[in-house]
């Protein structure tokens, strides 16, 4: 009689094991236990994230709204799900879900720029566990496409409101009253830049 050797199980790391994580330059999250690494976001993408988070920034604080949120800080989603969106907003509502770890819980609004290394990620994995986990609104900027998307989730899926492509204004479901003209934030189609 033979004795199989059981398949060795996968390892399920967790918001503990995430945060005993080397602080060595790259960015690490967590999708459904399994570590996600990506490098730090190059000069490009920091200079589309930092333009957009002015605009949205003096918007929601003009109109009282809450807050938008920079990374990195941890959007805690469950147990096994931590990730770093480039931009996130919560609104005056549901501001218990900030706390001294991050936010757990999911935001109104997440915010991707793609670049090389993350492309494959934000239009993916993130993309379902987003509409997962509740986040309403998700925008992707694609600076080297010079494009912007608005996912708005329908019974639990996102389903893209809106494609932009610079130089047009976008008006959001979100912040039907601001303006986010593409021409305003340093778009470039030279992806070596990103």
């Amino acid at each position: 009689m033979s004795v199989s050797n059981p398949l060795p199980q996968p390892v399920v790391l967790t918001y503990d094991d995430y945060c005993n994580l080397p602080a060595d330059g790259q960015r690490y999250e967590l999708h459904d236990g399994e570590i996600e690494v990506t490098p730090a976001p190059r000069p490009q993408h920091q200079r589309v994230s930092r333009e957009l988070g002015f605009v949205l920034h003096a918007y929601v604080k003009r109109e009282k709204l809450r807050e938008i949120f920079y990374a990195p800080i941890d959007v805690i989603l469950a147990r096994t799900s931590v990730v770093q969106p480039d931009l996130v907003f919560v609104p005056a509502s549901r501001r218990a879900i900030v706390t001294a770890r991050g936010i757990e819980g999911a935001p109104d609004l997440v915010v991707e720029i793609l670049s090389s290394s993350t492309e494959q990620h934000d239009r993916g994995w993130k993309l379902e566990l987003y509409a997962r986990f509740g986040v309403e609104h998700y925008w992707i900027l694609d600076p080297a496409a010079g494009s912007f998307m608005e996912y708005s989730l329908i019974d639990r899926v996102y389903r893209l409101r809106a494609t932009y492509l610079a130089p047009a204004t976008c008006q959001t479901a979100l912040f039907p009253a601001l303006d986010l003209p593409l021409a305003d934030f340093p778009l470039l189609r030279d992806a070596r830049l990103l």
